[in-house]
């Protein structure tokens, strides 16, 4: 038994669980608060809830919101400015994964006094962050409860990935109320964002019985409620149904970490700027085949936990139903099987094997990938 850990931050999950921000940061001994935010909450009302509650409980605070889908590095020195100037002791972020992940940057720069290139890759954090309240309202991204921050470095044109315990956050208010202001395209490209990272988890080479069972439970939640979710956004059951499986499936990569799919599409990301879950659900079938040889059990146990007829299957067999399950909620909810219905470049094809080939996330795929079997992959896909 090789030695693991395994962290979560203090969650409240639940209708109402927003209006708790306010003594939240009151617990972490917060006195001023910088809000982080993005144009698309503020005006959907929910970031106006969060100033509120931090008003009654007499909690100046600075809202910083210049911030646009997979956050940049100038953004977060804009947001580093801000919460200096501003005299702020914590952050509340309140958004999907870019927000959130912005929220964690701008701490990591603060605490630090150097710029967030420092940080690319794993445990490269020295010190504690500044006291953080994430309120997710994407299910999807898991960023609320995980010990990753992806931020572009817009120079090179590339996704920075960064992995430190100190990047989870300290409270997560996860409230599925938040959820019924989400288009049915955001819905369906963070809702496969969760499942991808439920996969990925399961089958890391990182993965372990605590971990395992929030990566089965948030694929099990994701394969029931996903499509009812995208069709309708006053669905409340269906929306608590996929916060909590984003929240599991959180947890579960945040300790188990990712795989090929995520590699492979911060390669993308970095160079494209497009929904980050989009492109997952485009390339996660064509991973899952590829990666089948190394652990169908684990496939297998997917596949059966989407529903899928095993019976006395050959395991083989068994496995490769996890990759018809997949491509069927795809195509349900409107995800494309191709890369370039995306408008991909082919011609940049190379580019991404050869940047895929160094991201983090790739160390726990469960089958080792060189950069002909990444270059493979993409050509398959596109």
């Amino acid at each position: 038994m090789r030695l693991t850990k395994f962290v979560v931050p203090e969650i409240i999950f639940g209708n109402g669980a927003l209006l708790e921000v306010g003594r939240a940061v009151i617990r972490l001994g917060g006195s001023r608060a910088m809000v982080v935010t993005d144009p698309g909450v503020v005006e959907a009302g929910w970031t106006k809830k969060v100033t509120q509650c931090l008003d009654a409980v007499d909690v100046p605070w600075s809202l910083w919101s210049a911030l646009t889908p997979n956050p940049k590095d100038v953004e977060i020195d804009s947001g580093v400015q801000q919460y200096l100037q501003e005299h702020c002791d914590c952050l509340v972020a309140i958004g999907g994964g870019s927000v959130i992940d912005a929220a964690k940057a701008i701490g990591a720069v603060v605490v630090h006094g150097t710029r967030i290139h420092e940080f690319e890759g794993t445990d490269r954090v020295g010190h504690p962050l500044p006291p953080l309240v994430a309120i997710p309202t994407t299910a999807g991204t898991g960023a609320d409860v995980s010990q990753f921050a992806v931020i572009v470095d817009t120079s090179r044109r590339s996704k920075m990935v960064m992995i430190s315990k100190s990047f989870i956050p300290d409270i997560c208010l996860s409230d599925p109320t938040t959820l019924m202001t989400k288009s049915a395209e955001l819905t369906a490209y963070t809702g496969i964002d969760a499942l991808t990272h439920a996969i990925e988890a399961y089958v890391s080479r990182a993965a372990t019985p605590l971990t395992d069972g929030y990566a089965l439970r948030a694929i099990r939640l994701v394969a029931t409620s996903l499509r009812q979710s995208v069709a309708s956004r006053s669905n409340s059951g269906a929306k608590e149904s996929m916060m909590m499986a984003s929240l599991q499936a959180g947890i579960a990569f945040s300790n188990a970490v990712l795989g090929a799919v995520h590699a492979m599409s911060h390669a993308i990301g970095g160079m494209l700027d497009l929904p980050h879950g989009l492109i997952n659900g485009v390339l996660l079938p064509y991973v899952t085949e590829f990666n089948l040889l190394a652990c169908p059990d684990r496939f297998r146990d997917v596949a059966e936990t989407f529903g899928e007829r095993i019976d006395h299957a050959h395991p083989m067999e068994a496995a490769e139903k996890s990759i018809r399950a997949i491509q069927r909620l795809c195509t349900d909810i409107g995800i494309p099987s191709r890369l370039r219905d995306l408008e991909i470049p082919r011609e940049l094809i190379g580019e991404y094997a050869s940047r895929a080939v160094q991201d983090p996330c790739l160390a726990t795929n469960p089958r080792d990938m060189s950069h002909t079997d990444l270059l493979a992959l993409f050509e398959a896909a596109w």
